[in-house]
């Protein structure tokens, strides 16, 4: 089993930057594949970014160059930079891990979830 711990998450105004972290006890991190998914209200979850252990990385479209997704496998954390926000980014945000085989999509393992709000 993987547990995930996400943190970081709250309110920001629209253009402004969060990180979130997840850390991550259970088995040998850099064996996994990382990722963040997101679920606005009233919509399906969605893939946000995902890394494998190389360092390969994989992004939604609605990304646009404003997320970046890295991992510390010392500190065996995988963290998702957030800019300019804006307020359709408002969603519950999870951290996933899986199997390298699947690391465009990593879902085997999920976080609890943290909120994310941008608004003025």
């Amino acid at each position: 089993q993987v547990q995930l711990v996400e943190s970081g998450g709250g309110l920001v105004q629209p253009g402004g930057s969060l990180r979130l972290s997840c850390a991550a006890s259970g088995r040998i991190f850099s064996d996994l594949a990382m990722g963040w998914y997101r679920q606005p209200p009233g919509k399906q979850r969605e893939l946000v970014a995902a890394i494998n252990n190389s360092g390969s990385t994989n992004y939604g479209r609605f990304v646009w160059g404003r997320f970046t997704i890295s991992r510390d496998n010392a500190k065996n954390t995988v963290y998702l930079q957030m800019n300019s926000l804006k307020p359709e980014d408002t969603a519950v945000y999870y951290c996933s891990a899986g199997a390298q085989s699947s690391w465009y999509r990593p879902s085997t393992y999920w976080g609890q979830g943290i909120q994310v709000t941008v608004s003025s």
